[in-house]
């Protein structure tokens, strides 16, 4: 076999590796969702806590020879695991609050924002054309999605606890938007992508995993809770984080993290058809503009050619700010 061919199908291994694990992590609202008696904060803080465990047993090895990078950036180290504690405690609150699919959208969909202005005010890099008409049509879409819920489907339908939902979702995002930006650091200072992402996971669980002696309660209360906890550490959290390692071996960051974004799209459909949230038809409407602000980021178009900026690689989901 050439080196172009294998060079295509390490690609395409990367590719499916990154759209398996945006589908796991589609699935954590509707799964937090059968487990309604385990609070926000702890079913967060078990995920991503016992999930930064199992990636740190699992990156043990590149975590040891990388050492020494990591620890002359510690504020990165720092930064990332701080964000990575906070993420879930307001990701999760955001879905009890706002709804599984609203929750969710927001969360992720904003952190390409939030990543913009760390880049341009830290990282002094600079905004492509096709950035911002991408994220002015996607922005359109999370808005009309965001108001496009029946009363009812969820858990409070106040416009405060709603607008509460929601500033939690941009909270998630601007934690989101954090440690990926700090992978990011520590990736372009020779750091490997599993070390990168397994230190501030193990680091984010010294601080999440003891919190549940106040939170757990009701963790451990039934065979569905226990289940629901383990599935969310093993599934979306670990695997899903070592199948986003794999793909960026493989693939450019930019391409990897629009593909992370089909994760709002698995969340809205598994709200509907299993969680039971309504939408009304502005709803399919915004997801189908969120659609589109991604396609126009993958399609190459002679409109934004002269716009293009070459940015480095990036290890997450916001990274996709940058063409």
């Amino acid at each position: 076999m050439d080196q172009p061919m294998t060079q295509q199908h390490l690609v395409l291994k990367g590719v499916l590796a990154i759209i398996v694990s945006s589908f796991l992590w589609g699935t954590t609202g509707t799964a937090a969702s059968f487990a309604p008696d385990i609070s926000a904060l702890a079913i967060g803080a078990f995920a991503m806590g016992g999930g930064g465990v199992l990636l740190v047993l699992h990156a043990r090895r590149t975590l040891w020879l990388d050492r020494a990078i990591l620890w002359a950036n510690p504020a990165y180290l720092w930064a990332g695991g701080l964000s990575v504690a906070i993420y879930p405690l307001a990701f999760y609150s955001s879905m009890r609050l706002s709804g599984v699919a609203v929750g969710t959208v927001v969360s992720i969909a904003s952190a390409p924002l939030f990543t913009v202005i760390l880049e341009c005010l830290i990282s002094k890099k600079r905004l492509s054309l096709r950035w911002c008409v991408s994220f002015a049509i996607a922005a359109v879409g999370i808005t009309l999605l965001a108001f496009s819920q029946h009363q009812g489907t969820v858990l409070l339908t106040g416009a405060s606890e709603r607008t509460l939902g929601v500033l939690l979702g941009l909270m998630a995002g601007l934690s989101y938007a954090t440690y990926s930006w700090a992978a990011k650091h520590m990736i372009e200072q020779g750091v490997h992508s599993r070390s990168a992402m397994s230190s501030m996971f193990g680091l984010a669980a010294l601080v999440l995993l003891p919190s549940l002696s106040l939170t757990g309660d009701h963790l451990l209360a039934s065979p569905v809770n226990i289940s629901v906890a383990l599935y969310m550490a093993i599934v979306p959290m670990f695997l899903g984080y070592v199948g986003f390692s794999y793909g960026l071996r493989h693939i450019e960051a930019s391409k990897a993290t629009l593909l992370t974004l089909i994760e709002p799209v698995v969340a809205m459909l598994l709200a509907v058809v299993i969680v039971g949230e309504r939408f009304q038809w502005i709803g399919w409407l915004g997801m189908g503009l969120i659609l589109l602000g991604l396609m126009l980021q993958m399609v190459p178009l002679p409109v934004f050619r002269k716009s293009k900026a070459r940015l480095p690689e990036a290890p997450s989901v916001s990274s996709s700010a940058m063409d």
